[in-house]
């Protein structure tokens, strides 16, 4: 059995909610050994845990509502009730040691904030996507969806939030930064990525300067960072580049379906579990809303691991460094 507080589980979250994620919670436990809470209606969790075998193993705690898939963020925190607020009420408390949901980016972002908290001097909260890079290791890209219309001064600071992720938690002594822009040119880009840059050159940061789409995956740089907008389409972009080069290649019969697979694994959702929220007084991993239940599990072990490393104080140091 893991040791530390349990992880908080938003049962009704994702498009597969409660079925997939109670199966998850139950799949951490039983294989990791995962104190999990589940948060949700009830009735229809303890419904899935009863089919599971699992009623009276793992905790429930009530909520009375859940947030739609399409709801809007700031309608989603509005919504005290659901289970969204009370399982980031619970972490907030101490209750749980990190929350976890499938459920809308935005959502989950903004009830995050709201009831767990900005680590100090965070402007806003971003989403670290580890990505396997040629190289052998991975690089954090960031934002990756939780900021869609960040300013420079926000993009600049996601620099520190990232490089903070990746020392605490990939354990790069001394990470280098890449700002991805249309062009390795410094001046290249929008206005948005030019002020960005600006500000990356005066942060105490390794700055290697712009990187393009193709060293995202290169491993050029330990940290890629860019807004939510961009960021997010980038990270599905990759999914999506990669499932159809590997289907071309099982096509053309040029390598073995074994070896294909365990290529595929290394960008499944399953084997990273989804996207740490960086910035908060709390650890919150957002996975893929149509997560099946093996992707849950690993979210909740993730989340977990998080949690036990401790990567908030480091990150929120970096981020207290001022942005002009």
């Amino acid at each position: 059995m893991t040791g530390g507080p349990p992880v908080v589980l938003d049962a009704m979250g994702g498009d597969h909610g409660p079925v997939e994620t109670v199966a998850g919670a139950v799949a951490a436990w039983r294989a990791h050994g995962m104190p999990v809470v589940l948060v949700g209606a009830r009735d229809r969790v303890e419904r899935e845990l009863r089919g599971h075998g699992a009623l009276g193993e793992i905790a429930v705690v009530h909520a009375e509502d859940a947030v739609p898939m399409a709801a809007p963020g700031a309608a989603a925190a509005a919504r005290t009730t659901s289970s969204l607020a009370v399982g980031c009420e619970l972490v907030r408390r101490g209750e749980g040691g990190a929350f976890v949901s499938a459920g809308s980016t935005g959502a989950v972002v903004s009830c995050a904030v709201r009831g767990i908290g900005r680590a100090g001097g965070v402007l806003r909260p971003a989403l670290a996507v580890a990505l396997p890079a040629l190289t052998g290791g991975a690089s954090v890209l960031v934002d990756a969806g939780a900021t869609a219309d960040p300013s420079p001064a926000m993009v600049a600071q996601f620099a520190l939030l990232g490089a903070g992720y990746a020392r605490t938690v990939l354990g790069r002594d001394d990470p280098v930064v890449g700002l991805l822009s249309i062009g390795s040119e410094p001046g290249k880009g929008n206005r948005l990525t030019r002020r960005a840059g600006d500000l990356l050159a005066g942060l105490p940061v390794r700055f290697h300067g712009n990187i393009e789409g193709h060293d995202v995956l290169a491993g050029t740089v330990d940290v890629i960072v860019t807004d939510g907008f961009t960021g997010n389409v980038v990270l599905k972009n990759v999914e999506g580049c990669v499932r159809t080069a590997l289907t071309m290649v099982a096509r053309a019969g040029i390598a073995s379906p074994d070896r294909l697979t365990e290529v595929a694994r290394h960008y499944d959702p399953e084997t990273h579990g989804g996207a740490a929220l960086l910035g908060l007084r709390g650890t919150v991993v957002v996975a893929h809303g149509s997560s099946p239940a093996a992707t849950i599990a690993r979210a909740c072990v993730v989340a977990h691991a998080l949690a036990e490393q401790d990567p908030a104080a480091g990150i929120e140091a970096a981020a207290a460094e001022p942005v002009a």
